[in-house]
Protein backbone atom coordinates (compact mmCIF):
# COMPACT_ATOMS: atom_id res chain seq x y z
CA UNK A 1 0.00 0.00 0.00
CA UNK A 2 2.17 3.13 -1.25
CA UNK A 3 1.36 5.61 -2.81
CA UNK A 4 1.43 6.69 -7.14
CA UNK A 5 4.02 9.96 -7.19
CA UNK A 6 6.63 11.08 -4.17
CA UNK A 7 5.00 14.07 -1.67
CA UNK A 8 6.57 16.68 -0.61
CA UNK A 9 5.45 18.45 2.60
CA UNK A 10 6.90 22.05 2.24
CA UNK A 11 7.26 24.70 5.29
CA UNK A 12 5.62 22.48 8.13
CA UNK A 13 6.41 22.43 11.85
CA UNK A 14 7.95 18.70 11.87
CA UNK A 15 7.55 16.95 15.23
CA UNK A 16 10.01 13.75 14.12
CA UNK A 17 10.12 11.92 17.54
CA UNK A 18 13.55 11.03 16.76
CA UNK A 19 16.02 12.69 19.76
CA UNK A 20 18.80 13.05 16.19
CA UNK A 21 15.93 14.78 14.01
CA UNK A 22 14.36 17.02 16.60
CA UNK A 23 11.95 19.55 16.09
CA UNK A 24 12.35 21.32 12.71
CA UNK A 25 10.33 24.66 12.55
CA UNK A 26 9.85 25.63 9.37
CA UNK A 27 10.93 22.00 7.33
CA UNK A 28 10.21 20.01 4.50
CA UNK A 29 9.11 16.11 4.47
CA UNK A 30 9.61 14.27 1.00
CA UNK A 31 7.97 11.12 1.05
CA UNK A 32 8.41 8.02 -1.85
CA UNK A 33 7.56 4.71 -2.55
CA UNK A 34 5.54 4.38 0.56
CA UNK A 35 8.52 5.72 2.88
CA UNK A 36 9.95 9.03 4.43
CA UNK A 37 12.72 9.65 2.39
CA UNK A 38 14.32 12.96 3.95
CA UNK A 39 13.10 15.60 6.71
CA UNK A 40 15.31 18.91 6.31
CA UNK A 41 14.91 22.77 6.60
CA UNK A 42 13.38 24.33 4.08
CA UNK A 43 15.96 25.85 2.00
CA UNK A 44 18.41 24.28 3.21
CA UNK A 45 21.57 24.30 0.73
CA UNK A 46 21.94 20.83 1.71
CA UNK A 47 18.51 19.68 1.35
CA UNK A 48 17.71 16.16 -0.78
CA UNK A 49 17.40 16.49 -4.50
CA UNK A 50 13.48 15.69 -5.48
CA UNK A 51 13.18 12.91 -6.96
CA UNK A 52 12.58 12.95 -11.07
CA UNK A 53 9.61 12.85 -12.94
CA UNK A 54 7.35 14.87 -10.60
CA UNK A 55 6.46 15.78 -7.01
CA UNK A 56 3.34 16.37 -5.29
CA UNK A 57 4.04 19.91 -3.20
CA UNK A 58 1.45 20.42 -0.33
CA UNK A 59 2.23 23.34 1.16
CA UNK A 60 2.65 22.71 5.38
CA UNK A 61 2.03 26.38 6.35
CA UNK A 62 0.09 26.23 9.70
CA UNK A 63 0.32 22.55 9.88
CA UNK A 64 2.25 20.44 12.73
CA UNK A 65 3.39 16.77 11.07
CA UNK A 66 3.93 14.33 14.00
CA UNK A 67 4.30 10.48 13.27
CA UNK A 68 1.06 8.67 13.27
CA UNK A 69 -0.52 7.57 17.10
CA UNK A 70 -0.17 4.18 18.14
CA UNK A 71 -2.61 2.58 20.07
CA UNK A 72 -1.21 -0.64 22.06
CA UNK A 73 -4.82 -2.00 23.95
CA UNK A 74 -8.13 -1.54 22.14
CA UNK A 75 -11.06 -3.84 22.22
CA UNK A 76 -12.10 -2.74 18.30
CA UNK A 77 -15.44 -5.01 18.12
CA UNK A 78 -16.52 -2.63 20.83
CA UNK A 79 -16.95 0.33 18.70
CA UNK A 80 -20.61 -2.01 17.96
CA UNK A 81 -21.59 -0.51 21.67
CA UNK A 82 -20.02 2.86 21.97
CA UNK A 83 -20.54 4.69 25.28
CA UNK A 84 -23.02 2.19 25.72
CA UNK A 85 -21.38 1.41 29.31
CA UNK A 86 -20.62 4.45 30.45
CA UNK A 87 -21.38 3.99 34.03
CA UNK A 88 -20.53 0.27 34.76
CA UNK A 89 -18.11 -0.96 37.51
CA UNK A 90 -15.25 -2.92 36.40
CA UNK A 91 -17.06 -6.19 37.63
CA UNK A 92 -20.58 -4.95 35.40
CA UNK A 93 -18.66 -4.39 32.38
CA UNK A 94 -16.67 -7.85 32.58
CA UNK A 95 -19.92 -9.15 33.23
CA UNK A 96 -22.38 -7.23 31.06
CA UNK A 97 -20.32 -6.28 28.15
CA UNK A 98 -17.88 -9.18 27.75
CA UNK A 99 -20.40 -12.12 29.11
CA UNK A 100 -24.26 -11.31 28.12
CA UNK A 101 -23.65 -8.44 24.89
CA UNK A 102 -20.50 -10.36 23.80
CA UNK A 103 -22.33 -14.17 23.58
CA UNK A 104 -24.67 -12.57 21.18
CA UNK A 105 -22.05 -10.73 18.67
CA UNK A 106 -22.27 -12.27 15.35
CA UNK A 107 -19.54 -12.43 12.65
CA UNK A 108 -20.50 -10.01 10.57
CA UNK A 109 -21.35 -7.84 14.18
CA UNK A 110 -17.33 -8.66 14.43
CA UNK A 111 -16.41 -7.53 11.01
CA UNK A 112 -18.50 -4.09 11.44
CA UNK A 113 -17.71 -3.24 14.61
CA UNK A 114 -13.95 -4.01 13.62
CA UNK A 115 -13.74 -1.98 10.93
CA UNK A 116 -15.47 1.05 12.44
CA UNK A 117 -13.30 0.94 15.26
CA UNK A 118 -10.41 0.75 12.38
CA UNK A 119 -11.72 3.78 10.47
CA UNK A 120 -12.19 5.99 13.20
CA UNK A 121 -8.79 5.02 14.71
CA UNK A 122 -7.49 6.59 11.40
CA UNK A 123 -9.69 9.75 11.74
CA UNK A 124 -8.24 10.10 14.97
CA UNK A 125 -4.63 10.25 14.03
CA UNK A 126 -3.56 6.56 15.17
CA UNK A 127 -2.58 4.50 12.25
CA UNK A 128 -1.25 1.95 14.76
CA UNK A 129 -3.81 -0.28 16.78
CA UNK A 130 -3.23 -3.17 18.69
CA UNK A 131 -6.62 -4.99 18.79
CA UNK A 132 -6.92 -7.30 21.86
CA UNK A 133 -9.66 -9.10 19.98
CA UNK A 134 -11.40 -10.81 22.78
CA UNK A 135 -14.68 -12.17 20.57
CA UNK A 136 -13.38 -15.06 19.10
CA UNK A 137 -16.19 -17.01 19.56
CA UNK A 138 -15.61 -19.00 16.53
CA UNK A 139 -13.37 -19.47 13.76
CA UNK A 140 -15.97 -17.44 11.69
CA UNK A 141 -15.51 -14.65 14.18
CA UNK A 142 -11.53 -14.65 13.98
CA UNK A 143 -12.16 -14.63 10.07
CA UNK A 144 -14.20 -11.76 10.00
CA UNK A 145 -11.87 -9.43 12.79
CA UNK A 146 -9.22 -10.13 10.01
CA UNK A 147 -10.87 -9.19 7.15
CA UNK A 148 -12.00 -6.14 8.79
CA UNK A 149 -8.64 -4.94 9.99
CA UNK A 150 -7.26 -5.86 5.87
CA UNK A 151 -9.88 -4.19 4.65
CA UNK A 152 -9.49 -1.00 6.85
CA UNK A 153 -5.83 0.49 5.81
CA UNK A 154 -4.56 0.42 9.60
CA UNK A 155 -1.45 -0.85 10.28
CA UNK A 156 -2.74 -3.76 13.15
CA UNK A 157 -1.73 -6.78 15.73
CA UNK A 158 -4.36 -9.20 16.04
CA UNK A 159 -4.07 -10.63 19.46
CA UNK A 160 -6.08 -13.72 19.28
CA UNK A 161 -7.70 -13.79 22.90
CA UNK A 162 -10.63 -16.30 24.48
CA UNK A 163 -14.27 -14.49 24.93
CA UNK A 164 -14.91 -14.00 28.98
CA UNK A 165 -17.39 -16.80 28.74
CA UNK A 166 -15.24 -19.39 27.55
CA UNK A 167 -12.77 -18.34 30.20
CA UNK A 168 -15.23 -18.70 32.92
CA UNK A 169 -16.35 -22.41 31.72
CA UNK A 170 -12.97 -24.01 30.34
CA UNK A 171 -10.38 -22.11 31.44
CA UNK A 172 -7.87 -19.60 29.67
CA UNK A 173 -5.93 -22.09 27.74
CA UNK A 174 -6.22 -21.10 24.15
CA UNK A 175 -7.79 -22.85 21.29
CA UNK A 176 -6.29 -24.82 18.53
CA UNK A 177 -7.76 -22.28 16.10
CA UNK A 178 -4.53 -20.18 17.28
CA UNK A 179 -2.80 -22.74 14.96
CA UNK A 180 -4.38 -22.04 11.75
CA UNK A 181 -4.91 -18.80 12.38
CA UNK A 182 -1.41 -18.10 12.65
CA UNK A 183 -1.02 -20.73 9.57
CA UNK A 184 -3.63 -19.51 6.88
CA UNK A 185 -5.01 -16.12 7.80
CA UNK A 186 -1.48 -14.07 9.91
CA UNK A 187 1.71 -16.05 8.63
CA UNK A 188 3.87 -12.95 7.99
CA UNK A 189 5.25 -10.67 10.65
CA UNK A 190 6.23 -7.87 8.03
CA UNK A 191 2.47 -7.40 6.79
CA UNK A 192 -0.11 -4.87 7.70
CA UNK A 193 -1.66 -7.31 9.90
CA UNK A 194 -0.16 -9.10 12.17
CA UNK A 195 -0.51 -11.89 15.24
CA UNK A 196 -0.22 -11.82 18.84
CA UNK A 197 -2.11 -13.69 21.86
CA UNK A 198 -4.18 -12.63 24.35
CA UNK A 199 -2.69 -14.73 27.52
CA UNK A 200 -5.24 -14.08 30.67
CA UNK A 201 -4.36 -14.89 34.50
CA UNK A 202 -5.30 -18.74 34.24
CA UNK A 203 -4.28 -22.04 35.91
CA UNK A 204 -0.73 -22.93 35.97
CA UNK A 205 -1.17 -25.53 33.28
CA UNK A 206 -3.00 -22.88 31.57
CA UNK A 207 -0.37 -20.54 31.71
CA UNK A 208 1.93 -23.00 30.37
CA UNK A 209 0.11 -24.16 27.47
CA UNK A 210 -0.39 -20.74 26.48
CA UNK A 211 3.12 -19.78 26.72
CA UNK A 212 3.96 -22.69 24.62
CA UNK A 213 1.55 -22.00 22.25
CA UNK A 214 3.49 -18.26 21.52
CA UNK A 215 6.92 -19.93 21.23
CA UNK A 216 5.97 -22.75 18.70
CA UNK A 217 4.02 -19.49 16.64
CA UNK A 218 6.70 -17.11 17.73
CA UNK A 219 4.71 -14.21 17.97
CA UNK A 220 4.27 -11.65 20.95
CA UNK A 221 1.61 -11.76 24.11
CA UNK A 222 -0.45 -9.25 25.76
CA UNK A 223 -2.48 -9.28 28.61
CA UNK A 224 -4.31 -7.72 31.20
CA UNK A 225 -2.34 -7.17 34.97
CA UNK A 226 -3.10 -5.66 38.19
CA UNK A 227 -2.82 -6.14 41.53
CA UNK A 228 -4.41 -9.55 42.03
CA UNK A 229 -2.46 -10.59 39.58
CA UNK A 230 1.26 -10.66 40.22
CA UNK A 231 3.65 -10.75 37.64
CA UNK A 232 6.08 -12.81 40.14
CA UNK A 233 3.87 -15.52 39.59
CA UNK A 234 4.67 -15.55 35.77
CA UNK A 235 8.33 -15.92 36.92
CA UNK A 236 7.97 -18.42 39.25
CA UNK A 237 6.01 -20.46 36.74
CA UNK A 238 8.68 -19.72 33.79
CA UNK A 239 6.40 -17.89 31.32
CA UNK A 240 7.50 -14.49 31.54
CA UNK A 241 8.17 -13.88 28.03
CA UNK A 242 10.04 -11.69 26.99
CA UNK A 243 8.35 -8.66 25.00
CA UNK A 244 5.25 -9.27 26.72
CA UNK A 245 2.70 -5.82 26.42
CA UNK A 246 1.11 -5.89 29.89
CA UNK A 247 -1.90 -3.90 29.97
CA UNK A 248 -3.06 -1.74 32.94
CA UNK A 249 -0.88 -2.42 35.83
CA UNK A 250 -3.25 -0.47 38.25
CA UNK A 251 -1.87 -1.14 41.94
CA UNK A 252 0.89 -3.23 41.49
CA UNK A 253 3.76 -2.86 43.84
CA UNK A 254 6.67 -0.94 42.47
CA UNK A 255 8.83 -4.32 42.87
CA UNK A 256 6.19 -5.94 40.62
CA UNK A 257 6.98 -3.25 37.81
CA UNK A 258 10.36 -3.83 37.91
CA UNK A 259 10.11 -7.38 37.54
CA UNK A 260 8.01 -6.42 34.43
CA UNK A 261 10.88 -4.33 33.43
CA UNK A 262 13.67 -6.53 34.34
CA UNK A 263 11.98 -9.03 31.53
CA UNK A 264 11.74 -6.74 29.00
CA UNK A 265 8.25 -6.23 29.01
CA UNK A 266 6.52 -3.13 28.79
CA UNK A 267 3.16 -1.20 29.91
CA UNK A 268 0.06 -0.17 28.15
CA UNK A 269 -1.50 2.40 29.98
CA UNK A 270 -5.11 3.36 29.00
CA UNK A 271 -5.84 6.43 32.12
CA UNK A 272 -8.98 7.69 30.23
CA UNK A 273 -10.60 4.45 30.55
CA UNK A 274 -8.68 3.33 34.11
CA UNK A 275 -9.93 6.56 36.19
CA UNK A 276 -13.29 6.48 34.14
CA UNK A 277 -14.25 2.52 35.62
CA UNK A 278 -12.02 2.91 38.70
CA UNK A 279 -9.37 0.69 37.97
CA UNK A 280 -7.30 2.84 40.44
CA UNK A 281 -4.47 5.35 40.00
CA UNK A 282 -2.91 4.50 36.40
CA UNK A 283 0.43 3.34 36.54
CA UNK A 284 1.64 5.65 34.24
CA UNK A 285 2.14 8.22 36.99
CA UNK A 286 4.13 5.74 39.41
CA UNK A 287 6.18 3.09 37.08
CA UNK A 288 9.60 2.71 38.01
CA UNK A 289 12.54 4.24 35.09
CA UNK A 290 13.41 1.85 33.28
CA UNK A 291 10.08 0.14 31.99
CA UNK A 292 9.05 1.34 28.48
CA UNK A 293 5.17 3.00 28.81
CA UNK A 294 2.97 2.97 25.72
CA UNK A 295 -0.57 4.41 26.01
CA UNK A 296 -4.06 2.61 24.67
CA UNK A 297 -7.42 3.78 24.68
CA UNK A 298 -8.90 0.73 25.80
CA UNK A 299 -12.62 0.04 25.31
CA UNK A 300 -14.92 2.81 23.18
CA UNK A 301 -17.69 1.14 24.74
CA UNK A 302 -17.03 3.63 27.95
CA UNK A 303 -14.41 6.21 26.56
CA UNK A 304 -13.83 8.19 23.42
CA UNK A 305 -10.94 5.98 21.83
CA UNK A 306 -9.03 8.98 20.51
CA UNK A 307 -5.04 9.53 21.66
CA UNK A 308 -5.84 13.51 22.45
CA UNK A 309 -8.08 12.06 25.45
CA UNK A 310 -5.59 9.40 26.77
CA UNK A 311 -2.24 12.06 26.59
CA UNK A 312 -4.09 14.23 28.57
CA UNK A 313 -5.12 11.89 31.10
CA UNK A 314 -1.54 10.71 30.97
CA UNK A 315 0.06 13.94 31.64
CA UNK A 316 -2.56 14.58 34.35
CA UNK A 317 -1.88 11.56 36.17
CA UNK A 318 1.91 11.94 36.17
CA UNK A 319 1.93 15.63 37.52
CA UNK A 320 -0.80 14.80 40.17
CA UNK A 321 1.40 11.41 41.63
CA UNK A 322 4.81 11.76 39.82
CA UNK A 323 7.30 8.92 38.16
CA UNK A 324 8.11 6.96 40.81
CA UNK A 325 7.91 6.69 44.82
CA UNK A 326 11.46 8.00 45.53
CA UNK A 327 11.07 10.68 42.69
CA UNK A 328 9.22 13.86 42.32
CA UNK A 329 9.83 14.32 38.78
CA UNK A 330 6.65 15.64 36.90
CA UNK A 331 5.77 13.47 33.44
CA UNK A 332 6.07 16.28 30.66
CA UNK A 333 4.43 16.20 27.46
CA UNK A 334 7.25 15.39 25.40
CA UNK A 335 7.34 12.10 27.16
CA UNK A 336 3.93 11.61 27.24
CA UNK A 337 3.65 12.43 23.52
CA UNK A 338 6.94 9.95 22.98
CA UNK A 339 4.48 7.21 24.65
CA UNK A 340 2.03 7.99 22.27
CA UNK A 341 4.43 7.33 19.08
CA UNK A 342 7.48 6.19 20.09
CA UNK A 343 7.40 3.86 22.40
CA UNK A 344 4.11 2.75 21.69
CA UNK A 345 6.02 1.43 18.39
CA UNK A 346 8.91 -0.06 20.13
CA UNK A 347 6.38 -1.70 22.66
CA UNK A 348 4.98 -3.91 19.69
CA UNK A 349 8.44 -3.97 18.10
CA UNK A 350 7.73 -1.84 15.39
CA UNK A 351 10.35 0.87 15.72
CA UNK A 352 11.86 -0.35 12.46
CA UNK A 353 9.32 0.29 10.60
CA UNK A 354 7.16 3.47 12.59
CA UNK A 355 6.82 5.38 15.29
CA UNK A 356 9.25 8.54 14.18
CA UNK A 357 9.32 10.36 11.23
CA UNK A 358 12.99 9.04 10.73
CA UNK A 359 14.10 8.53 7.15
CA UNK A 360 13.45 4.90 5.66
CA UNK A 361 10.42 4.10 8.02
CA UNK A 362 7.13 4.62 6.62
CA UNK A 363 5.19 7.20 5.85
CA UNK A 364 3.08 6.75 8.56
CA UNK A 365 2.07 10.20 10.20
CA UNK A 366 -0.61 12.88 11.02
CA UNK A 367 -1.19 16.28 10.05
CA UNK A 368 -2.57 18.86 12.33
CA UNK A 369 -3.93 22.15 11.49
CA UNK A 370 -1.91 24.64 14.09
CA UNK A 371 -3.07 28.07 12.37
CA UNK A 372 -6.78 28.39 13.97
CA UNK A 373 -7.87 30.88 16.53
CA UNK A 374 -8.13 28.07 19.37
CA UNK A 375 -4.07 27.02 19.14
CA UNK A 376 -2.65 30.08 17.72
CA UNK A 377 0.25 31.23 19.14
CA UNK A 378 2.00 28.28 18.89
CA UNK A 379 4.85 28.84 21.16
CA UNK A 380 5.93 25.31 22.06
CA UNK A 381 4.12 22.72 19.15
CA UNK A 382 4.50 19.74 21.61
CA UNK A 383 2.43 20.92 24.24
CA UNK A 384 0.20 22.67 21.89
CA UNK A 385 -0.44 18.59 20.32
CA UNK A 386 -0.72 17.33 23.99
CA UNK A 387 -3.00 19.99 25.85
CA UNK A 388 -4.34 22.22 22.94
CA UNK A 389 -5.54 19.98 20.26
CA UNK A 390 -8.06 17.47 19.50
CA UNK A 391 -9.65 15.37 16.57
CA UNK A 392 -10.78 18.89 15.18
CA UNK A 393 -7.74 19.66 14.42
CA UNK A 394 -6.68 16.29 11.61
CA UNK A 395 -6.11 17.59 8.62
CA UNK A 396 -4.66 14.89 6.96
CA UNK A 397 -3.85 10.78 7.93
CA UNK A 398 -1.25 8.78 5.82
CA UNK A 399 -0.50 5.13 5.82
CA UNK A 400 2.69 4.27 4.01
CA UNK A 401 2.56 7.22 2.16
CA UNK A 402 -1.30 6.54 1.15
CA UNK A 403 -3.81 9.63 2.38
CA UNK A 404 -6.66 7.99 4.01
CA UNK A 405 -7.87 10.95 5.91
CA UNK A 406 -7.90 14.25 3.97
CA UNK A 407 -9.56 17.65 5.27
CA UNK A 408 -10.57 16.06 8.34
CA UNK A 409 -12.74 13.25 6.75
CA UNK A 410 -12.26 9.59 5.42
CA UNK A 411 -11.10 9.93 1.54
CA UNK A 412 -13.71 7.11 1.30
CA UNK A 413 -17.46 7.36 1.88
CA UNK A 414 -18.18 5.96 5.56
CA UNK A 415 -21.84 5.83 4.98
CA UNK A 416 -22.84 2.26 4.12
CA UNK A 417 -20.82 1.51 7.14
CA UNK A 418 -22.79 3.58 9.43
CA UNK A 419 -25.72 2.17 8.13
CA UNK A 420 -24.08 -1.22 9.10
CA UNK A 421 -22.92 -0.25 12.69
CA UNK A 422 -26.55 1.42 13.10
CA UNK A 423 -28.23 -1.94 12.40
CA UNK A 424 -26.07 -4.33 14.07
CA UNK A 425 -26.20 -1.97 17.33
CA UNK A 426 -29.93 -1.99 16.84
CA UNK A 427 -30.25 -5.55 17.13
CA UNK A 428 -27.73 -5.98 20.00
CA UNK A 429 -29.62 -3.73 22.00
CA UNK A 430 -28.60 -1.25 24.93
CA UNK A 431 -25.81 -2.90 27.49
CA UNK A 432 -27.35 -4.30 30.25
CA UNK A 433 -26.16 -2.82 33.79
CA UNK A 434 -26.52 -5.79 36.63
CA UNK A 435 -25.41 -5.79 39.87
CA UNK A 436 -22.64 -9.02 40.15
CA UNK A 437 -19.79 -9.43 41.78
CA UNK A 438 -17.22 -11.77 39.59
CA UNK A 439 -13.30 -12.07 39.69
CA UNK A 440 -11.77 -10.14 36.83
CA UNK A 441 -7.72 -10.16 36.46
CA UNK A 442 -7.27 -6.79 37.77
Amino acid sequence: MTQDRPILFRGATIVSMDPRIGVVDHGDLLIEDGRIASVSESGAPDAPALPHGGVDVIDGTGRIIIPGFIDTHRHMWEALLRSGASHHTLNQYYSDVLGDVCRRVTPDDAYVGTLASAKSALLSGITTVQDVANVQLTPSHTDASVAALRDSGLRTILAYGKPFDHMMSTGTGLPDDVLRVRSELLPHDDADVTMALLTEWGSDDDERHNAALADKLEVRTVRHIGATTPISRLKDLGVLRRGTTFIHGNGLPAAQLQIMADSGGTLSSAPAIELMMGHGVPAVGQAPYGLLISLSTSAEVVTAADMFSVMRAALQTGRQFGRGAESERELTAVEVLAMATRDGARSLGLEERTGTLTPGKDADLTVLRADELDVVPVVDPISTIVLQMDRRHIDAVYRQGRRMVGNGSLVDDPRPLIERLRSAADRLGPVPRTDVSVQPWL
